[in-house]
């Protein structure tokens, strides 16, 4: 019969123990975490503090006042009984060293008083950490739908070709692209819905599901899309929501596009003929801002030459303030640089070359904000 080792069993088992806790633990991970929750603790201390000056209370705060509203407002999220177990938790741990600092370590309940702090905040712990699980799967799902209500990476057509790219800060993400082919041309719309997370990202497929609808039923300008968007995104008085948005409209027939822009960055041009780049900076506020009657007359329509060889970049601002180790930005700069380089090449080609250079700049750096970008070139 043969014998097994428990002792070894149990040192494998330990270190497979050891190796699946520790996985990830390395010294960038942690100081992008240390830094991501000090910013995060930071937030909502300013926050509760502000909290109280916009009720009126105007006078300096002592430290303790401030510790007091700052410990107010962290145990506000926990629901009311995770709050009185985090309340009885505390207590405990209190009264275990105060009873010992007057010597009635070994009198009436001291000796629980210890567990009862350390295992309510462990159950509190647990409890927290199950619901984010939860919370991240339906995020996560969430995700899923939105990356499938995106359109193809890549369309080619008989004059045009287009390339996107979408990289999201978080789960789900504010910044919309689109591609739609009509029978008259196809649209290239780039959009950046005010906010992060999943909020934007709810109203940005409300936005794309009505531009979709409006192009199929109406094929407008672009500027006519943008002030039957306004009209929609003002209907609602209590929406503080606004839009920044770009579109370019490349009809089949001709050598021109038309482009519009509500408060968006400005799309920057690759012209071959003259083996230049500029910006298109046309004017226009963002959607959500202004009436219709005033949009109207801020939003300009222009039109633009787009022979072959021919390169247009639309971009939200993502990519351009994407911070290094450094805190340097990107910036407009390195991409007109880049389309000046390569923007005689196809749309993939281009855009790949951007996405390099991006990731060669911000190094270890999480974007904290959404990346999105349509190269468009004519072969």
């Amino acid at each position: 019969m043969g014998l097994k080792n428990e002792a070894q069993s149990a040192l494998k088992d330990t270190k497979h123990f050891y190796r699946e806790y520790t996985s990830g633990m390395n010294r960038e991970t942690i100081g992008r975490d240390i830094q991501a929750d000090s910013e995060r603790i930071k937030q909502l201390y300013f926050e509760a503090i502000e909290s109280q000056k916009k009720q009126g209370d105007t006078g300096e705060l002592t430290g303790i006042q401030k510790f007091y509203r700052f410990f107010l407002s962290l145990t506000q999220r926990l629901n009311p009984t995770r709050r009185l177990i985090f309340g009885v938790s505390c207590i405990s741990f209190i009264a275990h060293y105060f009873l010992s600092l007057i010597g009635l370590s070994g009198y009436l309940l001291h000796p629980l008083l210890m567990p009862v702090a350390f295992g309510g905040v462990i159950v509190i712990l647990l409890i927290e950490l199950l619901e984010k699980t939860d919370v991240k799967r339906e995020l996560d799902l969430a995700r899923d739908i939105q990356l499938s209500l995106l359109p193809p990476t890549e369309y080619r057509g008989e004059k045009l070709e287009v390339y996107a790219f979408a990289n999201t800060a978080q789960e789900v993400g504010g910044d919309y692209v689109d591609i739609i082919e009509t029978k008259k041309g196809v649209y290239v719309i780039v959009a950046d819905v005010s906010g992060k997370g999943l909020s934007a990202a709810l109203y940005m497929v409300r936005i794309q599901a009505l531009v979709h609808l409006l192009i199929e039923k109406y094929e407008p300008s672009p500027k006519e899309l943008f002030l039957e968007l306004n009209n929609y995104i003002k209907s609602t008085k209590s929406d503080k929501t606004f839009v920044t948005a770009c579109t370019a409209f490349f009809p089949n027939d001709g050598d021109r596009f038309t482009l519009c822009r509500a408060g968006h960055n400005s799309p920057i041009i690759y012209s071959k003929e003259n083996d230049t780049t500029f910006s298109l900076r046309t004017g226009g506020l963002a959607l959500g801002m202004a009436s219709n009657q005033v949009l109207k007359h801020q939003l300009l329509e222009k039109k633009y030459y787009f022979k072959p060889g021919d390169s247009l970049l639309l971009y939200t601002d993502g990519l351009t303030e994407a911070r290094n180790e450094l805190g340097s930005e990107y910036g407009t700069d390195e991409l007109e640089a880049m389309m000046s380089i390569y923007g005689s090449l196809h749309a993939k080609s281009i855009s790949l070359k951007i996405q390099s250079s991006l990731e060669a700049f911000i190094g270890s750096q999480k974007p904290k904000d959404d990346i999105t970008y349509a190269v468009v070139h004519r072969p």
